[in-house]
């Protein structure tokens, strides 16, 4: 469903992806991890149409996007999940989830039933505002967010940053079914090593701007494949 082939990034003189090449298909979880700084976010904002790239390609279901805008991606079906979470805090939850019908032909812009079923809190703070949320419950709002959008690929940064256990457990679940029953691509980066082992198909691990190991989550119980993700 994506590839991205050969992706070189630059910002000024410095360099942030050097050749990385990675592909997420529908119904998989795909995880990036890496060190802070190796080029992960770059990886992620380049796909959705944020940074452009220098060189390489991306693809989405075969069609591709190097000069396609973010918001022709986002109505290619590709959603994205900050880091950060980004909710808009003065608009209430109900207007921060209308805000992702922007992609949506005018017949699709209601809120998905499946949305108050992964996130029954967000049902109940309909008409809270989105700054008065906790940190767990705002990601979960961001979530809900890109699944308005209906979504082919979701595209996550570090969903578990600076959010308590039992919420981590909550978006794992709705990770998983979007996989297991809604066959969405999903491509997560991620710091959290059992959240990864746990939900990933396949996971590609970057150092320095490059990929430096691809293969299934079991993978992450070797020594020579966590040496790249130890301070």
């Amino acid at each position: 469903m994506l590839e991205v082939s050969n992706a070189t990034l630059h910002y000024g003189a410095a360099q942030a992806l050097r050749g990385v090449s990675l592909k997420a298909g529908a119904g998989k979880i795909t995880c990036v991890l890496g060190r802070n700084g190796v080029g992960k976010t770059s990886l992620m904002r380049s796909i959705v149409g944020h940074h452009r790239l220098t060189s390489g390609s991306v693809a989405f279901e075969g069609k591709a996007l190097d000069r396609s805008a973010a918001y022709d991606r986002a109505r290619s079906g590709i959603a994205f999940v900050p880091q950060g979470r980004e909710v808009f805090p003065l608009l209430t939850v109900r207007e921060n989830l209308e805000s992702g019908f922007a992609p949506l032909p005018r017949a699709d812009r209601n809120i998905p039933a499946y949305v108050f079923e992964l996130f029954p809190v967000l049902k109940q703070m309909l008409s809270r505002r989105g700054g008065d949320l906790s940190g767990g419950q705002q990601q979960q709002l961001a979530i809900g967010r890109a699944l308005v959008m209906r979504p082919k690929l979701l595209v996550l940064d570090e969903p578990t940053e600076g959010i308590q256990p039992s919420i981590i457990k909550d978006i794992g679940r709705a990770i998983r079914y979007l996989r297991d029953q809604a066959g969405i691509a999903v491509l997560l980066v991620e710091q959290y090593l059992d959240f990864c082992r746990e939900l990933a198909d396949e996971v590609n691990i970057m150092d320095r701007g490059q990929t430096v190991h691809t293969g299934p989550a079991e993978d992450l119980d070797r020594a020579d494949v966590r040496k790249f993700l130890t301070v």
